[in-house]
């Protein structure tokens, strides 16, 4: 009787099953095993990268109405800078409304809004190694760090000391991983305004080692290296050899790419061995209308993974009437790309890398 009523419940389960594969196929086909290691798949080639630089950015005479409505200061180039992965000015001010003017010529600070400015324009880290962080000493520069921390705005080129201040800030984008420092090598006041193991400041160039050492580290956790830095001699369309023997500096420690400002116009670009540099980008949102030049650009540069696959400049014009620069068309744009094209002449670069 015990194995008659085993059958007869077994044939019941064979019934019902059959019955629930005949309504519900999918019920009845086998289950796949699941594998014990992901499938591996062919590794696909890295998108590309696209990386924006401009040049000095003020918020003063002229352009300190701009920051009213902070969301609009940089008007239509900021479309140009919020499409690339990675966009990056020179902030040359003091974001700060406290601190006592140094002994110099010519002074600029801005409020905080200066920073929720310059991310509505898309820029994602500004460099604040220039002959104007400190226009309101220790103090103002305290001040721009802490603002720029508030709204999450990264900076380079200056800090609490020396190790804040050569210090890069990293980021990663799908995939690689970019590093950015800053210098600057003017002299004014660079003795007083340098960073040190003990004293806030700016990050300086005269300190070889320091620089050298901070970009070869740099080197180390990421393989893409930009250095932005505050260089050349004002109205001179050429590099002098300070900035020459610097660029080679950085080349040799590993920089990826090296650009700059400070000299009010247009310098030249083109490469040193495998490093692409960028010896001057020009005013970009402007104080006032007596400059050298109005002539400005972004560079735009784009990456292959961690290979430069192609630079170029989209020309633009700064408006004499806001000092917003706007992208440049037509006969303009002709003009500006003929005469940047021309600028590489006194720079000793060359016109594509070495093999």
């Amino acid at each position: 009787m015990t194995w008659a009523r085993r059958f007869v419940a077994l044939a019941a389960i064979l019934t019902v099953t059959a019955c629930d594969a005949a309504r519900n196929p999918q019920a009845a086909a086998p289950t796949r095993p699941v594998p014990s290691h992901p499938t591996e798949t062919a590794p696909s080639h890295p998108a590309d990268i696209t990386l924006a630089f401009a040049g000095d950015v003020h918020f003063a005479g002229r352009t300190a109405s701009l920051l009213g409505d902070p969301a609009t200061a940089f008007g239509s180039i900021s479309s140009t800078l919020s499409a690339a992965d990675l966009a990056m000015v020179n902030l040359e001010t003091a974001v700060t409304t406290r601190g006592a003017a140094e002994p110099k010529e010519f002074h600029f600070r801005a409020p905080s809004s200066a920073y929720d400015a310059v991310k509505a324009a898309g820029i994602d880290v500004v460099s604040i190694a220039n002959n104007h962080a400190l226009d309101y000493g220790r103090t103002g520069l305290a001040d721009t760090l802490n603002a720029a921390r508030a709204v999450g705005m990264p900076t380079v080129g200056a800090g609490a000391d020396a190790t804040a201040a050569y210090a890069p800030w990293i980021t990663d984008i799908r995939g690689t991983r970019i590093a950015v420092l800053g210098f600057s090598q003017v002299s004014e006041l660079w003795s007083q305004w340098k960073a040190t193991d003990t004293r806030a400041g700016i990050a300086m160039t005269r300190d070889l080692p320091r620089a050298v050492a901070a970009v070869r580290a740099a080197r180390r956790q990421a393989s893409v290296v930009l250095v932005y830095v505050h260089w050349g001699t004002e109205s001179d369309a050429c590099p002098p050899d300070d900035a020459r023997a610097f660029a080679a500096e950085m080349a040799e420690a590993g920089a990826t790419v090296v650009v700059g400002t400070h000299a009010h116009l247009l310098l030249g670009d083109g490469w040193l061995g495998k490093t692409f540099v960028q010896y001057g980008l020009g005013n970009f949102l402007w104080w006032r209308d007596d400059a050298y030049s109005n002539d400005t650009g972004v560079l735009r540069v784009t990456l292959n993974g961690s290979a430069i696959s192609k630079t170029e400049l989209v020309p633009a014009r700064i408006s004499r009437r806001t000092g917003r620069p706007e992208v440049a068309a037509g006969v303009d744009a002709a003009r500006i790309r003929r005469e940047y094209a021309d600028l590489r002449a006194c720079t000793g670069l060359a016109a594509s890398p070495s093999p």
